[in-house]
Order: structure tokens, then C-alpha cells, then sequence
């Protein structure tokens, strides 16, 4: 058997274990800075954009929009520029014209698409009674040739 008196080596283990479990403190990070200096500079870039029309904005009004659409199509329609050199001269990119474009184009379709279904339903409407004149025209064919045919090969 072992003896139980020899207890040396197994204290001297777990101190050591015990000495290597103590938790360091964690780094504390200051707090970030304040961006008080940024406030200036976005109200001068406002005031800015709204004194030049080739500045920016991130927000324009439906209005705005309009105009500026209205006023690059005359340009490309009487000539005097391109679509590309109007869309850069009036201070916004391809793309930005392309989707006002789209969702301008809707609200101008709007009204045209509430008179053609009208007007489709109207022709649709029409185009089942002639549909229905026609096929009580050949009906009344097809009974005069059967008529003449049982004659002709005396069923009557």
C-alpha cells in the first residue's frame, strides 16, 4: 500500500495550480471622442449645395426631380446637348436619372392605364357582341346547307 503520509508532492502541485488561475484585469479603452467639429462642417456644406446646383444633395424634393428631368429633355430635344453632357450638367449621375426616370414614369402612366383598360374593356365588350352577331349568321348558314343537302338526298 501507499503510504498516506507522503502527501509532499501532490500540496505542492495544486499551490502551484492555484497560483496560475489568478485572472488578469482587463484593458479598459477610453471613451471614443465626440465629433463636435463634423456639425460645422455639414451646415457650411448645406448652405453651399444649395447655392450651387452642381453640388449634391442627399435629398431631393419630387419637384425638383421633375424640373430637372423636364429641363434635360429639352436640352436633348432641341439639340443643343447631349443626354450624357446634360444629364453631368445638371449635376447628377446616369443612374440617379435613369431611376427618376422610372418612378416618374409610373405616375405619368397612371392615368393613361386607367383609359386604356377602359377603353380595352369597352372594345372587349364590343368585340363579344359582333362575336356573338357572327356566329348566329354562320348558324344560320350552316341549317340552310344542311337543309339543302337532306333535300338533295331525300332524308326529308
Amino acid at each position: 500500500m501507499a503510504d498516506e503520509n507522503n502527501t509532499g508532492p501532490i500540496a505542492a502541485v495544486e499551490e502551484t495550480a492555484a497560483e496560475v488561475k489568478t485572472p488578469t484585469p482587463k484593458k479598459r479603452r477610453s471613451p471614443r471622442r465626440q465629433k463636435a467639429a463634423a456639425e460645422p462642417v455639414q451646415a457650411v456644406s448645406k448652405a453651399s449645395a444649395a447655392k450651387s446646383p452642381a453640388t449634391k444633395s442627399s435629398r431631393t424634393s419630387e419637384q425638383d426631380r421633375t424640373e430637372q428631368l423636364k429641363l434635360i429633355e429639352t436640352q436633348v430635344s432641341e439639340g443643343t446637348s447631349t443626354l450624357k453632357d446634360a444629364i453631368k450638367g445638371a449635376g447628377i449621375s446616369e443612374q440617379t436619372y435613369y431611376r427618376w426616370k422610372q418612378a416618374a414614369k409610373p405616375a405619368d402612366q397612371r392615368n393613361e392605364k386607367l383609359i386604356a383598360v377602359s377603353d380595352e374593356l369597352a372594345d372587349l365588350v364590343q368585340l363579344e357582341e359582333e362575336n356573338q352577331r357572327l356566329r348566329k349568321i354562320l348558324a344560320a348558314k350552316l341549317r340552310a346547307e344542311n337543309a339543302e343537302l337532306r333535300k338533295r338526298l331525300g332524308l326529308d
